[in-house]
C-alpha cells in the first residue's frame, strides 16, 4: 500500500512534467540506487524493478555467504540470511543470497537527498524533450510573451521552454517591453550546461519567407516561388518571385487585393517596406527592376564577372543609391551582381581617365612607363585590366615600383575629382555673385527713384507757398492803385519763375523698380531643357 501511495504521487509529479511513464520508471530505479550508494558507499551489487502499473517497488542486493564477514555490504553469514529467508537453509557458503531492501529503511536525511535527485533527473529530461522538440521545428514561426528583457537579448516563454533572442536577431526600430506577443523564427538550437539554447530571429531573411507563405496561398502551394530575398531588417526589403503557371501574376498574388497581402506583412516588421521584383531570364532586366524605383538609362553587364555598371541620370543617381547605399546594396544581394552606379557625367569623365597615357601621369616614372608600353600596356585601363604577374614580366617594373605606379594612377584619378569639385564650386559662387550685384542695382535704382520723388514734391510745396503769397499781395493791393501797380508788376516777375518750375517739375520722369526688374528677368531668361527618354541597353 505504501509503495502504491508513492508510485501515485511521482506519477502526479510527472505528469506536471510531461514526462512519459516509461522515463518515470527509469528514474525512478535510479533514484533507489542513488540512495544506496549514498546509505551504503556502493550500489554495484543492487538492483531496482519498477512497476507503475501495480505500484510495486523492489529492491534486490546481492551478497555472498561466508563464514566470516570482512564487507557487510557484500557479504552475510549462513544464519543471517537464514533469518531473513527460511529459505535459504539450503544454500552453503560461497552461494549468492538475494537480500530484499525495504524502502521504509531509508531514513529523513535519504528521503531530503532522493528529493533532490528526483527533481534534478526531472529538469534534465525536461530539458532533452524541449531540445528534441524544438530541434525538429528549426525554419518554423513560433509565438510566445515576452518574459524578460535585457540590453544584448530578450527571453520568450512557449509554455515550459525559454526561448532567447539576441540583438543582432532583433529589428532595431522596435522596442520590447514584458508581457508583449511576438512572433519569430526559430533559427537555431543548442545544447548547454544550463540547458537547451533556442535562438528565434525576426531578423533572418527566411523569416520574410515564412511571413510570405503565411499569407500567400499560392507560394504555400509551389504555384508561386521566392528565388531570392535581400534584406536590411525594419527598413527596406526586396525579393524576387518567379511564377510556374502562366496564368497567375506573381507580384500580383502577393501584393494582394488593394494590397491587403503585402500590408499585413508589413505590419508585423513595423513598417518595412518591399520590393517585389518580377523574375527574368534576361540579367540587364532583372538588374533594371532590381534596382527599383530608380531606373538607369544604360547597362554594361559581364556575366562571366558578375559585374554591372549602371548609369543614371545626374538627378536620379542619389535615388539609385540610397541612403547609405542600401538602395544599390540590396539589388547587389539579391542579383548575386557585383553592381556600380555612375552619373553618366562621371562616368564620361571616368573613361576619359582610363583613356590618358601613363606618360602623361605624374608620379609615373618614364622607365617604367616604357618597360609597360613594351608589353602592350600604354593607357590607365590596360594598367588596371591587366594581371599584376603579366605587369610584373615587363623589363625594370618590380613589385616596388608596380605599387608606386598603382599610387600615382589612384592619386591621378583622385585629383581630378577634386579640380572637378572646385570647378563646379567656383561656377556656383560666381552665379551667386552675379545674382547679388543684380539686387544691389536694383536697390540702388529704387533708392535713386524715390530720391528725386522726394524732390520733385518738396519743388511742387515750394510752388504752391508762391501761388499763395501771390494771392495774399493781390488782396492787398486794392487799398492803394499806385502800390496796385507795384505789386502788380512784382508778381508778374514772380510767375514767370514759377512757370519756369513747373515746366522743370514736368521735365522729370521717375523710375519704377517693377520695370528695372522684369528688364533683368527677360535678359537672365534662358530656353527650357529638353530630357531624352532613359534607354535600357546590355553591353557585350
Amino acid at each position: 500500500m505504501v509503495n502504491r501511495e508513492l508510485i501515485e504521487v511521482f506519477s502526479e509529479i510527472a505528469r506536471e512534467k510531461n514526462v512519459e511513464r516509461s522515463e518515470l520508471a527509469t528514474i525512478l530505479e535510479d533514484l533507489f540506487l542513488y540512495v544506496i550508494e549514498k546509505e551504503y558507499g556502493d550500489s554495484s551489487n543492487c538492483s531496482c524493478i519498477v512497476n507503475l502499473d501495480k505500484g510495486e517497488i523492489e529492491i534486490y542486493a546481492e551478497k555472498t555467504i561466508v563464514d566470516e564477514i570482512d564487507d557487510y555490504k557484500v557479504e552475510i553469514t549462513l544464519a543471517e540470511a537464514i533469518a531473513k529467508e527460511p529459505d535459504a537453509a539450503d544454500l552453503e557458503v560461497g552461494d549468492v543470497f538475494v537480500e530484499i531492501i525495504d524502502p521504509r529503511v531509508f531514513g529523513r536525511r535519504l528521503v531530503t537527498t532522493a528529493k533532490q535527485f528526483f527533481a534534478q533527473r526531472l529538469r534534465d529530461v525536461e530539458r532533452n524533450y524541449i531540445y528534441e522538440d524544438y530541434a525538429n521545428r528549426i525554419g518554423e514561426i513560433v509565438i510566445g510573451v515576452v518574459h524578460q528583457v535585457q540590453r544584448d537579448s530578450i527571453f520568450v516563454n512557449i509554455e515550459q521552454a525559454e526561448l532567447r533572442m539576441p540583438k543582432n536577431e532583433q529589428i532595431k526600430s522596435e522596442r520590447y517591453r514584458r508581457g508583449d506577443t511576438v512572433r519569430a523564427i526559430i533559427k537555431s538550437v543548442e545544447v548547454t550546461p544550463k540547458g537547451p539554447d533556442i535562438v528565434v530571429s525576426r531578423s533572418d531573411n527566411h523569416f520574410l519567407f515564412k511571413l510570405f507563405e503565411m499569407e500567400v496561398p499560392e507560394i504555400e502551394d509551389g504555384i508561386i516561388e521566392i528565388t531570392s530575398i535581400a534584406r536590411n531588417p525594419g527598413e527596406r526589403a526586396k525579393i524576387i518571385v518567379r511564377s510556374n503557371d502562366r496564368r497567375i501574376d506573381p507580384v500580383g498574388a502577393c501584393v494582394g487585393m488593394r494590397g491587403s497581402r503585402i500590408q499585413a506583412i508589413v505590419r508585423e516588421l513595423s513598417n518595412e517596406k518591399i520590393d517585389i521584383v518580377n523574375f527574368s531570364e534576361q540579367p540587364e532586366i532583372l538588374v533594371s527592376r532590381a534596382l527599383s524605383p530608380a531606373k538607369p538609362v544604360q547597362l554594361f553587364i559581364d556575366d562571366d564577372k558578375k559585374y554591372c555598371v549602371a548609369l543614371f541620370d545626374d538627378e536620379d543617381l542619389d535615388a539609385a543609391i540610397g541612403r547609405n547605399g542600401m538602395n544599390i546594396n540590396l539589388a547587389s544581394q539579391l542579383t548575386e551582381y557585383r553592381i556600380d552606379a555612375y552619373g553618366v557625367k562621371q562616368y564620361e569623365r571616368i573613361q576619359d581617365d582610363h583613356k590618358t597615357s601613363l606618360n602623361e601621369i605624374e608620379g609615373v616614372s618614364p622607365k617604367i612607363s616604357d618597360g609597360l608600353s613594351a608589353i602592350g600596356i600604354n593607357v590607365v585601363s590596360d594598367l588596371l585590366d591587366t594581371d599584376m604577374d603579366v605587369l610584373l614580366s615587363a623589363s625594370d617594373v618590380d613589385e616596388d615600383s608596380l605599387d608606386t605606379t598603382y599610387e600615382a594612377v589612384q592619386s591621378f584619378v583622385e585629383r581630378e575629382l577634386e579640380i572637378e569639385s572646385d570647378d563646379e564650386i567656383a561656377k556656383d559662387d560666381l552665379e551667386l555673385e552675379t545674382i547679388e550685384s543684380v539686387d544691389e542695382e536694383s536697390e540702388d535704382i529704387t533708392i535713386e527713384s524715390d530720391a528725386e520723388v522726394a524732390k520733385d514734391d518738396l519743388e511742387l510745396e515750394t510752388t504752391e507757398s508762391v501761388d499763395e503769397e501771390s494771392e495774399d499781395i493781390t488782396i492787398e493791393s486794392d487799398d492803394e492803385v499806385d502800390k496796385d501797380d507795384l505789386e502788380l508788376e512784382t508778381i508778374e516777375s514772380v510767375e514767370p519763375e514759377v512757370a519756369l518750375e513747373g515746366s522743370r517739375i514736368d521735365s522729370k520722369k521717375t523710375h519704377d523698380i517693377d520695370d528695372v526688374l522684369d528688364d533683368s528677368i527677360i535678359e537672365n531668361d534662358e530656353n527650357p531643357h529638353s530630357e531624352d527618354e532613359p534607354i535600357v541597353e546590355k553591353a557585350d
